[in-house]
């Protein structure tokens, strides 16, 4: 990794204004989310340290070098520690374009597009710079940072890429043409409700955590049906804290179901509970 210092120096020495100006502009954002991090850091380590000195946060200030009205106000306005469950950011929110025949351009499912809004509203809560994707289903993207990908692994090659990675779950069509989501220690398999024969408006959907080779984390949902991929989008939004908690900066995997009026899930039902992945 280019240390930051140099990469610093030699983009004021570049003398093309064009490149000066763009990696000033990406490395402004790259920074910023930088000092968010450094502030989740310094609150989760007040709570740690108030835990060892008996609970006090006077003696948190004492420690800290700084007044107990400046450890209140850091403990209000830093962001939550799970914020660190999407990594540090910036953040791309990618979803799964879908090519017609009768179009040049790349298309997005209804449910898809409303997954997105839901990921960038809540991950923008915790004070993360949001890029959203639309994944060309022709090529082979992968995300070079901190990323929310939506995408099965029939629908791009970076669906398929994250389910490989996943030693304890994974998608695949089965009898009837149906997929599924398949445990694969007992090989039981999760269909979506959409597919019976009388079909009713749930699904069920993939959820993983990735802590990349690089670093980076990715988080990877993948419904059955796109319906699918809403419902797990709004279970991880509402129980994030608690699978931080639980795994912090690990890898995991499980299977939400949801029901659903219209667009919106009624219900939220963990079918598979989030497992750890072998180290």
């Amino acid at each position: 990794m280019v240390d930051v210092d140099e990469e610093f120096h030699a983009l004021r020495a570049e003398p093309d204004p064009v490149r000066r100006g763009r990696r000033a502009t990406d490395l402004l954002a790259t920074y910023q989310q930088r000092s968010v991090e450094l502030a989740r850091v310094r609150r989760a380590a007040i709570e740690e340290a108030r835990d060892q000195l008996g609970g006090s946060y006077t003696e948190v200030a004492r420690a800290f070098g700084l007044t107990k009205g400046r450890i209140t106000q850091i403990r209000s306005s830093a962001p939550p520690a799970h914020r660190a469950f999407f990594g540090v950011g910036p953040l791309e929110v990618a979803l799964p374009g879908r090519r017609l025949l009768d179009r040049e351009d790349v298309v997005i499912a209804t449910e898809d597009d409303a997954t997105g809004v839901h990921l960038t509203e809540e991950t923008e809560r915790l004070a993360f710079t949001v890029e959203r994707r639309i994944i060309d289903p022709h090529q082979e993207w992968e995300p070079a940072g901190d990323a929310v990908v939506v995408c099965g692994p029939a629908s791009a090659h970076v669906g398929h890429m994250l389910m490989q990675r996943d030693p304890l779950l994974t998608m695949s069509i089965g009898d009837g043409a149906r997929w599924g989501i398949v445990d694969r220690d007992t090989g039981e398999r999760f269909l979506s409700p959409m597919d019976d024969e009388a079909p009713r408006r749930a699904d069920v959907a993939y959820l993983a955590r990735h802590v990349m080779p690089s670093g980076s984390v990715v988080v990877h949902i993948a419904g059955v049906h796109a319906l699918g991929s809403i419902g797990a989008a709004h279970y991880l939004t509402e129980n994030v804290a608690d699978l931080w908690d639980e795994f912090g900066d690990g890898s995991f995997s499980m299977v939400v179901g949801a029901e659903f009026h219209e667009l919106s899930p009624t219900t939220l039902d963990v079918l598979v509970p989030p497992r750890r992945w072998p180290q």
